[in-house]
């Protein structure tokens, strides 16, 4: 009985990854844009078969939410969510123990709990928009909010089979071009899987478990049919190789295009009236004495994406940028406003915009922070700055020390934003953040005045030297000088 189980442990680990793969060979084109979802029960407990789609089927936010809902119609209440930052089909290929190879396998624990389930659900593409709103979905089948656990804090708690929950465990990802770390991150959390369905069978609760990420981790590399597919194990080294050539080509290629989409632009009729831009947008809250990071740079920039702006205004004087989300951090309405004032300051003799405020609001609550400050500029121009933040050199305070913005962390990098006299759809001239004199200048300029300092201190003491004007002559008398010279 051990032999046959080992032996139908392999044909699973095997299947499940060929199964991805296959998705991927069959797929290349958009495989950058789709990430796995795999959906499993705890053990005795049987749901309704559910036909996986057809390859090269992606899976949109509409056909997910009706696998969800049929899942938890006649499945258990507690959901267990692994949402891992970013995940692709290859990790399986790369990872999984392809081909025979069990003992390379990165997901011994996810193996077991899949083939001790009697009704698993693998979903190899689906669409990283719909698979990074799961938490909102589930949320609304469950008529319950997320609780973000850790294995520690989860054998703290008490689960009741009656009442739904929703455990929300946030797993890595290996960036870079380093594939070994992006191995050995990908065992810690198959690794830390094991210790919480290990704690959830202790606790003899019925459980949906589901694992799936918010975004893809690489591009996906595309084979030819006339490859050789016979060849199973070398094509998978080959592919490895090949692998991290592309993912060190792609992240190169990240950088240099990481300036290419247009800036947010906001019309009042016919006339642009606010202009954002950034390289990266992120927000973070503290929860559980860790910070919980969300980027919400490919919601709001990028080919294709058109940021929901309901709630901004402006006029001559004030402008009012919304920028509206959803599921953000466990919140279904998230939204980050800016707003700007525009004022004649008599001793300048000019009128100077500044960022008022940056507020983030998040079902029912408020968090401001202050900027009037530090983010200003002259009203015909820009404002421009390499790392606007709340934390490491702030330029955005909380406005008190009670406000919940205390709890929230904000990060632009790369910012730039022009709420008045806005020309076209471009940016005026740019009054940068940075002084004439930054702290790099004025390190070069002290460390300069020092050597200068000290050259002089030699040459003076260099010139202080007299050269004796007579000499004594070891063989003949000594030279007597008189006191009085």
């Amino acid at each position: 009985m051990a032999v046959t189980g080992t032996l139908q442990l392999r044909r699973f680990s095997a299947r499940l990854v060929l199964f991805l793969a296959g998705f991927g060979v069959l797929n290349p084109g958009n495989c950058d844009e789709q990430v796995p979802l795999i959906l499993w029960t705890s053990e005795g407990v049987s749901l309704p078969a559910q036909s996986p789609p057809a390859a090269g089927h992606v899976v949109g936010p509409q056909q997910l939410a009706g696998y969800l809902q049929r899942a938890l119609r006649a499945g258990p209440k507690n959901v267990v969510l692994f949402l891992q930052d970013k995940m692709s089909v290859e990790d399986f290929t790369l990872y999984g123990g392809a081909f025979g190879n069990k003992q390379d396998s990165v997901f011994p624990n996810l193996e077991d709990a899949l083939m001790s389930s009697s009704s698993p659900l693998v979903l190899a593409s689906v669409s990283w928009p719909a698979s990074s709103a799961v938490i909102g979905q589930l949320q609304d089948q469950l008529e319950t909010s997320p609780l973000y656990m850790d294995p520690e804090t989860l054998s703290q708690l008490r689960l009741n089979a009656s009442s739904p929950a929703l455990l929300v465990f946030r797993l890595p990802y290996g960036g870079g071009s380093d594939l070994m770390s992006a191995k050995e991150i990908l065992s810690g959390n198959d690794e830390l899987i094991g210790q919480v369905l290990s704690t959830m069978k202790t606790q003899s609760v019925p459980y949906t478990a589901i694992y799936t990420a918010l975004q893809p981790s690489r591009e996906v590399v595309s084979l030819s049919m006339d490859s050789g597919l016979g060849g199973g194990r070398s094509l998978l080294q080959a592919r490895g190789h090949r692998e991290r050539e592309r993912e060190r080509e792609r992240q190169r290629k990240m950088k240099e295009k990481a300036q290419i989409y247009a800036p947010v632009e906001f019309k009042e009729g016919e006339d642009t009236c606010v202009l954002l831009w950034a390289r990266s947008l992120s927000v973070s809250i503290l929860r559980s004495g860790r910070w919980e990071e969300h980027d919400l740079t490919l919601s709001t920039f990028g080919e294709g994406v058109s940021p929901k702006l309901h709630g901004s205004s402006c006029d001559k004087t004030r402008a009012r940028l919304v920028l509206n989300y959803e599921n953000v951090l466990g919140h279904r309405s998230f939204k980050l406003i800016f707003a700007m004032n525009q004022r004649l300051y008599k001793v300048s003799a000019r009128r100077w915009f500044t960022l008022d405020a940056v507020e983030l609001e998040y079902d029912g609550t408020k968090a401001t922070f202050n900027g009037s400050r530090n983010v200003y500029a002259p009203a015909e121009y820009s404002y421009r700055c390499e790392s606007v933040t709340s934390f490491r050199w702030p330029l955005l305070v909380p406005r008190s020390s009670k406000d919940p913005a205390n709890q929230w962390r904000v990060s632009f990098k790369d910012f730039q934003i022009q709420g008045f006299n806005v020309s076209g759809s471009e940016f005026s001239y740019a009054s940068d953040c940075a002084g004439f004199f930054s702290p790099g200048i004025w390190m070069g300029l002290m460390t300069s005045l020092l050597m200068v300092l000290v050259l002089t201190y030699g040459l003076h003491m260099i010139m202080q030297l007299r050269t004796m004007d007579r000499f004594d002559d070891p063989k003949g008398p000594a030279i007597s000088v008189p006191q009085i010279e």
